[in-house]
């Protein structure tokens, strides 16, 4: 009996203590949370500007453009097509261009007689042309095939930055035989975020 009683003094004195330290700890803890933590990867977003003496309005804005349409090409023939690029995305980002084209598109090989040169355009007054002073630094003239294989480094944009390019096309000899053919060819201008 004085066994049973010492057990269920012990198991008294044991369950006392732990509702006291329960007690105590329950009296000194706390715990604090951080919900919903929400992690945002930048984008990388690259627009045309439809119209080039118009803002930046998202009716402005394309991700694609109609190439343009050159005839009679001859030799030592120059056209320029000018375009305005938006880096519409949240951070800064490095923008190169290559032909994409398929050579299906092109039977005759005019890749190799149409050259296409990249001169970076401030238009200062908005106006959508190139007027007296806008033109800016070459980036080199290359062949169709080259501005597919090599491609162009255009360079950074900034968030919310436009660029503008004027793409000069041109040929220096153009054979008898070239006469009458065409060929179809796309452009691309990608954008990276660093």
């Amino acid at each position: 009996m004085k066994v049973k009683k010492r057990i269920v003094t012990f198991a008294s004195f044991a369950l006392l203590t732990g509702l006291l330290v329960g007690v105590v700890l329950a009296a000194f803890a706390d715990k604090g949370k951080i919900l919903g933590s929400t992690f945002s990867v930048g984008s990388s977003d690259l627009k045309f500007l439809t119209n080039l003496s118009g803002g930046i309005d998202s009716g402005n804005l394309s991700d694609e453009l109609q190439g343009p349409g050159f005839a009679n090409i001859s030799s030592n023939w120059t056209m320029d097509y000018t375009l305005k690029m938006l880096n519409n995305g949240t951070s800064q980002v490095q923008v190169t261009s290559n032909a994409n084209y398929l050579t299906a598109n092109d039977p005759d090989d005019l890749r190799n007689i149409i050259f296409v040169e990249p001169l970076e355009w401030n238009d200062s007054n908005g106006d959508g042309l190139v007027d007296t002073g806008e033109e800016g630094q070459s980036l080199g003239r290359k062949t169709l095939v080259k501005w597919k294989t090599e491609g162009y480094n255009i360079g950074a944009l900034n968030q919310g930055e436009v660029k503008g390019l004027i793409l000069r096309f041109s040929t220096d000899t153009v054979s008898d035989t070239k006469q009458g053919k065409s060929g179809v060819f796309d452009f691309e201008f990608d954008s990276i975020s660093p």
